[in-house]
């Protein structure tokens, strides 16, 4: 029962050190991270000229396209 006990205390500490990344990983996250933004900045400026939301989010999606996960490019927010 102890034994059970302490691998409870310790599974969550174990799966946090199993999920570092190495520079390379964070490289490549930080890349999808400002491509992600340039999408939503681009979006964003759709939108102020004037033309369908409709329209913007094709465009959004398309710029997102193995980006984000899925339709709205890691982002969803209400309207």
């Amino acid at each position: 029962m102890k034994r059970i006990l302490v691998l409870m205390l310790f599974a969550p500490l174990a799966a946090l050190a199993a999920d570092k990344h190495d520079a390379a990983a964070i490289k490549k996250d930080v890349e999808r991270h400002r491509a992600m933004a340039a999408a939503h900045e681009q979006a964003a400026k759709c939108l102020e000229t004037g033309q369908k939301p409709e329209q913007c989010q094709k465009q959004l999606q398309g710029a997102c396209k193995g980006l984000g996960i899925g339709k709205y490019c890691g982002m969803k927010h209400e309207h």
